[in-house]
């Protein structure tokens, strides 16, 4: 495969106002191939000045950006849609590099990033305003939607072009400049999009991208008197800081944080269906997303029989490589620490009684390879029953009843995602309702789309991303009382 260098979309740059720039400082950070260990290119290392001349451009923008009719709007994020369809196989060479998810998988997430920016494009006209009976029979009561104003985003390595635009789309579609810092591990991707926005005609101001250093860049965020609205996806902890900063200027914010999702599986189930979704829901992006599965709840009277499918579906279907080779469906992990962190959970569950069943190791080819891993018996005091492992580790814990799975599943601090299967129409209902989770896949291991609300409870986040809640987010809501006079 050709190097990162020789692509048309590569722009080792940040982009602010319009322009491509350097870090005032010089400094730059190196962004590593997680499949060979290679640095595939460098990135500006931006601070606090950086960001806020980024933050000044955004404001600057924003009273010609909201200014245009919401058709205008549309139409340029249609066209930013078009333009990554027409780019999908080089944003895809781009992100697998920098990423390491396979090719298909990363052609798969442009697709799907897209869907955002024609989603949103179609809900910016959709941004309605009500009419209420006034109590006077000379005034009239109205409601109107105006943009926030300024946005700050923070987005995360797992799907370094889709946490964007879910974030950017809805923002830039209800009338809001944005400023994103995305992960150091994976600044290509996002950099490629602000070329095509460029492209697209998103104007100077409008869509901004400061990589660098995490801390100074969210300060920036949090303490500017500018910026009305903060967005992040990311772990819980970061989170609760961003949440906490947030609140000196009364920022809204929402947060996309971390999960514990559960995968049940009763009796009753089709079990050859319940593999399929679990194979889905658990090793996508090699299990590094926040609605894979990290555990699978299993009814007693068919643990076996699942466990059994599971492996033989593992064994068979998941390749293990450099994505950027046909026939991978298994990439590397983001880096050593996401490997040594698999490792802990795999050695914590078999301290603590469970068994083995497949993998269980690195993967011969080093690295941030792992071997896909099952193993059965885990419980409660296990690791990976408490904390998200962001890996390919498959554990089963047994469960008896259906108050018995419930308790299981919502006895953790999160609640993002949540997957079950049954063929009892009755049981669907009691246990979708009983689950403490924002999300509920039933009967399916793939919930997310672009038209439905993306978020959790808990200690999992607040607000939605995706659906026409999603672009409620980017608005305030502005009543207005007209006294028409005697």
């Amino acid at each position: 495969m050709e190097s990162l260098q020789d692509s048309p979309l590569f722009r080792p740059f940040a982009y602010i106002d319009g322009s491509w720039v350097a870090a005032d400082s010089g400094e730059q950070i190196d962004v590593v191939n997680p499949a060979t260990g290679e640095v595939i290119g460098r990135v500006p290392r931006l601070g606090r000045d950086e960001t806020d001349r980024a933050i000044t451009a955004a404001e600057a923008s924003f009273a010609n950006w909201k200014g245009l009719t919401a058709l205008e709007r549309a139409d340029v994020l249609m066209k930013w849609h078009d333009l990554m369809h027409e780019h999908q196989d080089e944003l895809a060479r781009i992100m697998t590099l920098e990423q390491g998810k396979p090719l298909k998988e990363a052609a798969g997430e442009i697709a799907y990033a897209a869907s955002f920016l024609r989603w949103f494009a179609e809900q910016a006209r959709r941004v309605y305003g009500e009419t209420i009976p006034a109590a006077k029979s000379n005034q009239r009561v109205l409601v109107i939607k105006q943009p926030v104003g300024v946005v700050g985003a923070i987005t995360p390595w797992n799907f370094p072009a889709a946490m964007i635009t879910r974030k950017a789309g809805a923002a830039l579609a209800a009338g809001c400049p944005i400023v994103i810092k995305p992960a150091s591990q994976t600044p290509f991707s996002a950099t490629a999009l602000a070329l095509l926005a460029e492209w697209a005609g998103v104007p100077r101001g409008v869509f901004n991208v400061v990589p660098g250093k995490a801390s100074e860049i969210a300060a920036a965020l949090t303490e500017s008197s500018l910026v009305r609205k903060i967005t992040f996806t990311g772990s819980t902890e970061v989170g609760r800081d961003l949440m906490a900063k947030a609140s000196r200027h009364i920022q809204k914010i929402s947060l996309e944080l971390g999960g514990n999702a559960p995968f049940l599986v009763f009796e009753d189930a089709d079990l050859d269906a319940a593999v399929d979704g679990a194979m889905a829901a658990k090793f996508r992006n090699g299990g590094q997303t926040c609605v894979c599965t990290n555990r699978f709840l299993v009814q007693s009277s068919v643990v076996n029989a699942f466990c059994e499918k599971l492996a033989a579906a593992m064994n068979s279907e998941l390749h293990v490589g450099d994505g950027t080779q046909p026939g991978i469906n298994i990439g590397p992990l983001i880096d050593g620490n996401a490997v040594t962190k698999v490792s802990e959970h795999v050695q914590d569950a078999v301290e603590h009684g469970a068994h083995v069943l497949l993998g269980g190791n690195p993967h011969p080819l080093g690295g941030n390879f792992f071997t896909p891993t099952l193993v059965t018996d885990a419980n409660g005091e296990m690791k990976v029953a408490q904390e998200e492992t962001f890996g390919p580790l498959a554990a089963v814990f047994p469960f008896e009843d259906e108050e018995d799975a419930v308790a299981m599943s919502n006895d953790t601090q999160y609640g993002l995602a949540a997957y079950f299967y049954s063929r009892d129409l009755s049981r669907v209902w009691r246990i979708a309702e009983a689950l403490e989770y924002g999300m509920v896949g039933i009967n399916t291991g793939l919930i997310s789309n672009a038209a439905t609300p993306f978020g959790g409870v808990k200690a999992s986040g607040l607000g939605r991303e995706g659906g026409h809640q999603g672009l409620e987010e980017f608005v305030e809501t502005k009543y207005l009382c007209i006294d028409l006079g005697e």
